[in-house]
């Protein structure tokens, strides 16, 4: 039986005239390639070398063999190559876990990656939270997902990707005169999003440190379920909302020409990264969907 390998051994030392800088080429010991044109002169029943001095001399049926070993060689090679592009397709259902905001972030136009690349596939966006999302993996519901910092938990692997400045937004034009420091922030009237996770979310778990740290206690006048609500509230004055400069650039024209943004004193930031069950290899699928994830973040992060 005539093998890839014996005329990979063929070709090596009709090209290189030797069996010595064949075996060199290849990086294979000098007997192993001889004895694979042993054996495959063995299976033609015909010799294909003669030695000359120090080289070897191909015979005719060496040079006839040549042309067909390459042919085969190179057969051979687009068959793993289309094996490999099939093994490459990405179908089925993804379920990819996303925190609160996400939307704002990425949804639509991850969306649209996802389908643009793969059309095979059906796309699952889970989570309400990053709290929320956390669980989920947990409990093996998703394989992989997004999520804030930060997050202890031994059975998830965690992998930082970017973080987005958190500033202080109003519509009132001296309360956005200069940076809001953590005194400031403990008596100013706030709108916060997030009003079901309360302290489990983790741009309030940062807010309440930094008011704690002056020995205030974070007390929002308005709590609501999104962002896009808490903007609103404050497009009137009525109270100022906290949220990431990236979502700020995100909603572009939705946003009200009354609000500017200031940064808070010490600056904060909202921290995201991928996290995957640390005991399940990742699916094909879910990989294209992070990899999509992650460059939509990091544009949205990049953006001045």
């Amino acid at each position: 039986m005539i093998t890839l390998h014996q005329l990979r051994c063929f070709a090596a030392v009709f090209d290189e005239g030797s069996v010595t800088a064949a075996a060199a080429v290849m990086r294979l010991a000098q007997p192993s390639v001889s004895e694979q044109v042993r054996l495959l002169e063995g299976s033609l029943g015909t010799l294909l070398f003669q030695r000359v001095g120090r080289g070897l001399l191909p015979s005719e049926a060496a040079k006839v063999l040549r042309v067909h070993a390459q042919e085969t060689l190179d057969a051979a090679q687009r068959a793993v190559a289309a094996v490999t592009s099939v093994k490459e397709v990405v179908s089925g259902t993804i379920r990819f876990g996303v925190f609160g905001t996400s939307r704002l972030y990425l949804d639509a136009d991850l969306i649209g990656d996802v389908l643009d690349r793969h059309p095979g596939v059906r796309i699952e966006l889970m989570g309400l939270n990053s709290t929320d999302v956390q669980e989920q993996l947990r409990r093996g519901r998703l394989e992989a997902g997004i999520i804030a910092l930060p997050i202890a938990d031994a059975g998830l692997t965690v992998t930082p990707i970017m973080r987005d400045e958190v500033v202080y937004i109003s519509a009132v034009p001296e309360r956005v005169q200069r940076p809001v420091s953590a005194a400031m922030l403990a008596a100013a009237p706030l709108v916060l999003a997030e009003a079901s996770w309360g302290n489990e979310d983790s741009t309030r778990r940062q807010l309440s440190r930094a008011v704690q740290s002056v020995g205030g206690t974070l007390t929002p006048l308005v709590d609501v379920e999104d962002i896009e609500t808490a903007l609103e509230v404050a497009a009137t004055g009525r109270a100022d909302a906290i949220t990431a400069r990236g979502l700020l650039r995100r909603m572009g024209d939705r946003l009200s020409p009354d609000l500017k943004w200031v940064p808070l004193r010490p600056r904060l930031y909202d921290e995201f990264a991928v996290v995957t069950r640390r005991d399940v290899p990742l699916s094909r699928a879910s990989q294209v969907v992070i990899e999509l994830a992650v460059a939509r973040m990091r544009a949205v992060a990049s953006q001045p």
